[in-house]
């Protein structure tokens, strides 16, 4: 007979999907885990080295979008991309299966180097809009905030205009789908401090660090 019995000590969390929409502060909880002790996976860290002068997915880049893709270094040219999927929503679709396999592979090369039982967090934007990370997790963590704080947070740091930011919004996961995946939440809003974002992240690498993940979970 295979499987766990009630002598076996049950498999504890070693893998969290950490996502978030634009400007929830979704980095600030990555750091904060990663001061904590896990591994931090940055997809979109990959993302940006796979389409740097010379990165692997460039060439196929090229080859599906043209040289107008391509900025005068040999990277992703990001505003004509940008402004392209804003207008088609066929180039995100076309962009994606070009960079998702990729971008998973990375990740899983990265996630391998961990050391004995260190916990992983695979920092990914769009987890809900793939739909295969769910499966490649045991946990997965949402940080949360209002529309609006999303907004003005997207609008400070990168000063685009407010129709660009909320076309970007637009095209992520709605609020209500990236909360009907969570394992948890964290609060970010408009007047929550860092001070209580710390604290929110140590409870549940507390309350995670001591869970066991049940029989057949992701490890």
């Amino acid at each position: 007979m295979s499987g766990v019995t009630a002598a076996d000590p049950l498999p504890t969390i070693r893998r969290i999907g950490l996502t978030g929409g634009i400007g929830s502060g979704k980095s600030t909880v990555a750091r904060l885990l990663a001061g904590l002790g896990a591994l931090v996976v940055d997809t979109d860290a990959i993302a940006r080295g796979l389409t740097l002068p010379g990165g692997a997915a460039m060439p196929a880049i090229t080859q599906r979008f043209g040289a107008a893709a391509v900025a005068a270094d040999g990277a992703l040219d990001r505003d004509y991309m940008r402004g392209l999927i804003l207008r088609d929503p066929a180039a995100k679709v076309a962009l994606e299966a070009l960079l998702h396999p990729l971008i998973g592979q990375a990740a899983e090369a990265q996630a391998a180097q961990a050391a004995p039982g260190q916990v992983v967090v695979f920092d990914v934007p769009l987890l809900v809009e793939t739909g295969t990370w769910r499966q490649r997790v045991d946990r997965v963590l949402v940080v949360d905030c209002e529309p609006d704080t999303q907004r003005r947070r997207v609008q400070a740091r990168s000063g685009w205009a407010p129709e660009v930011v909320q076309a970007v919004m637009d095209r992520q996961a709605s609020r209500g789908q990236r909360l009907a995946v969570a394992d948890a939440v964290i609060d970010n809003g408009a007047d929550v401090s860092l001070d209580t974002l710390a604290q929110q992240v140590r409870q549940i690498w507390q309350d995670w660090r001591q869970f066991p993940c049940p029989p057949g979970g992701a490890l």
